[in-house]
């Protein structure tokens, strides 16, 4: 009987994928253990192993191919001593999921279908996974909205009414690729009359054909959005609508700081080629601040959900790293038990491999707070916004010289303004001024975070 080979979930939310590259072609043998294809995340590059023994019959899903819905069969494989033909034969019928990669048209090349909002994608399109129709809540008080568990999960998260949104599901289900379109102001119907004690819904925004309208045909390049770019839209725009953020900034004198990091590097040792074994940089120092803060305010060390509060053990530590199209957050795990060498490395590591897009899912997924610098850009003060199930986030600014009066005279110091981000839910202000204060007092005495 011929073997499916079905596009596997790389993490616990991945729900679609890029099929990147075929590794192996039609009429191979291959072994479990060995590499078949190549699948892209919205963050990361990921190789596949095949886990039966057999003959590459058929691929279904040619590479290049994106948003590949997970469990979908992407290829079909024959088993020892099987007939090849026959197995591929056996899977022509499936129909290949996803689609290939699609700029937007200008509307001045649109005219034909500007009739309507979008072009719905076929069923093939939709997550394997969705189960049959159910029957939402009612989400207007007088008529059912048909919808998969999925749909109104995404639209509670996006803040949008499902009663809304136009399905182009089975029966006129609500899907979760309407919900997504539904985000830029595509297949959403008119609002219905509300009561007068309703509250006011959240106004959508402009539509792909209202903002190209705005611009001269040919005077803009489209660039279709990737899968990361996608996935850090939601997340965010999720994070600013459901997370109640409030702010605290401080200055910091990082004199000591500066001063510790030029000693600690000048120490340290070196390999064969007389290169040191680390390098320390300010960043570090931070990470390590920020960790062991949290153990000092244990309070703040926690993610909010509807159940109850988590209260974690340890700090694990994000820091955000720029990457061609996006951004990205590998996790320092345990950071307030290492030291700063073995931070500096690991985030060296870290940033490397995520500019390749070679992070593992568990390297980037978690974590209890998170850091970020825009230090080097010559940024002095900004806020971040928090990245859920996160309920911290620290920006930090440069380190600049500037006037400080010490003992009523005026001196230069060093000073460096972070702002924590806090989400109100989990952590009140006199709870995060706590926590940015015992920053404040590690940065500002880095030997203390050796005690």
């Amino acid at each position: 009987m011929p073997i499916n080979i079905l596009m596997p979930a790389l993490s616990p939310t991945m729900e679609k994928g890029n099929l990147a590259k075929w590794l192996k072609k039609e009429g191979d043998k291959v072994k479990s253990g060995d590499v078949i294809a190549e699948i892209e995340t919205d963050k990361a590059t990921m190789e596949v192993e095949a886990v039966d023994e057999g003959t590459i019959a058929k691929i279904l899903v040619p590479e290049g191919t994106q948003d590949v819905p997970v469990n979908d069969v992407i290829a079909v494989m024959a088993g020892d001593g099987e007939d090849v033909k026959a197995a591929a034969s056996a899977g022509a019928g499936a129909a290949p999921a996803g689609k290939p990669a699609e700029a937007p048209k200008p509307a001045a090349q649109a005219a034909p279908a500007a009739a309507a909002p979008a072009a719905a994608p076929t069923p093939a399109a939709a997550p394997a996974r969705e189960p049959a129709a159910a029957p939402a809540a009612q989400a207007n008080g007088h008529a059912r909205v048909f919808s998969s568990p999925l749909a109104r999960r995404l639209a509670k998260e996006a803040g949008i009414d499902l009663s809304r949104i136009a399905g182009t599901g089975p029966h006129g289900r609500v899907i979760a690729r309407d919900v997504d379109d539904a985000k830029s102001g595509k297949g959403l119907k008119a609002p219905a009359a509300a009561p007068a004690a309703a509250g006011p819904s959240i106004a959508p925004s402009m539509s792909d054909k209202q903002i190209l309208a705005l611009f001269e045909p040919g005077s803009y390049e489209v660039v279709p959005h990737d899968g990361m770019r996608r996935t850090i839209a939601q997340r965010l725009t999720a994070s600013v609508q459901n997370v109640p953020h409030f702010y605290l900034t401080i200055d910091c004198d990082i004199g000591k700081l500066l001063a510790a990091r030029e000693e600690i590097n000048a120490a340290a040792p070196k390999d064969k080629e007389k290169k040191p074994l680390y390098k320390i940089s300010v960043n570090d120092f931070v990470i390590k601040a920020m960790a062991v803060a949290l153990q000092k305010i244990p309070n703040c060390n926690v993610s909010w959900t509807e159940g109850g509060m988590l209260k974690h053990k340890h700090s694990d530590v994000g820091v955000a790293v720029a990457m061609p199209g996006g951004l990205i957050t590998p996790i320092i795990r345990k950071a307030e038990t290492k030291t700063l060498s073995t931070i500096s490395n690991e985030m060296k590591d870290f940033a490397a491999r995520a500019r390749a897009r070679k992070l593992k899912p568990e390297e980037y997924q978690g974590g209890t707070t998170a850091v970020s610098n825009l230090g080097m850009y010559g940024i002095n003060h900004f806020t971040a916004v928090i990245n859920p199930p996160h309920a911290s986030i620290l920006a930090v600014g440069t380190s600049e010289e500037r006037p400080v009066v010490r003992g009523g005279k005026i001196e230069i110091a060093n000073i460096m303004s972070v702002t924590l981000s806090c989400d109100h839910r989990a952590i009140d202000g006199a709870l995060g001024a706590e926590l940015i204060g015992a920053f404040k007092q590690l940065i500002e005495n880095p030997v203390m975070m050796m005690v």
